[in-house]
């Protein structure tokens, strides 16, 4: 598990104009909260957000105003629909040896039965908890020649020690379909017409 470094400033501005001021600077405007504390507003450095959260439940240390360090993984992410660029985010407390709620990604690898098959991912992330200096970054899930109607649920999932499923066993996180056969355009027309005799 990667810890990303980042430098934040505590904000007193508040609102859609100082948000918007904060994104001009190439910045991004979020929060920080947990441990029953009060929340805490931050300005993050905009470019290194974006690429410190392109690991999935990344660890974030945090040196706000240069006074205090904090531990944090991101819990929200607010994105602009169009651009892709961040409008906020929303950062959970953590401490080192403290166990967190997260979602890691699963990964499926492996050929299905032939057949054509079509292989659907109920969950595309597993609920699990982990101490929050070791999350994961994704689970993988051989589905190795499973053929049609077979599931993998969550307790079938290996997962790294010291990591405990944050859901029910028998969650069906992946199921194998079957391929659905396209009616042949004779038999369609056929109905066609007792339709409309």
């Amino acid at each position: 598990m990667s810890e990303v470094k980042l430098a934040a400033e505590t904000r007193t501005e508040f609102g859609k104009g100082a948000a918007r001021r904060i994104r001009r600077d190439s910045k991004v405007p979020g929060v920080l909260y947990g441990h029953g504390s009060d929340p805490l507003h931050l300005t993050l450095p905009g470019h290194e957000l974006l690429l410190a959260l392109r690991t999935p439940n990344v660890l974030i240390s945090l040196d706000i105003d240069g006074k205090t360090n904090e531990l944090a993984i991101p819990k929200a992410v607010q994105r602009d629909p169009l651009k892709g660029f961040l409008e906020h985010v929303d950062l959970q407390l953590v401490k080192r040896g403290e166990k967190v709620t997260v979602e890691i990604p699963v990964h499926a690898e492996g050929e299905l039965a032939p057949g054509g098959n079509l292989l659907e991912h109920v969950l595309n992330a597993l609920p699990v908890e982990a101490e929050a200096t070791h999350i994961p970054e994704s689970v993988t899930v051989s589905v190795e020649g499973l053929e049609a109607g077979a599931s993998i649920l969550a307790k079938d999932i290996t997962l790294p020690s010291g990591i405990s499923l944050a859901v029910e066993g028998d969650t069906v996180v992946l199921q194998v379909l079957a391929a659905q056969a396209e009616e042949a355009p004779e038999a369609e027309a056929e109905g066609e017409e007792a339709a409309e005799a």
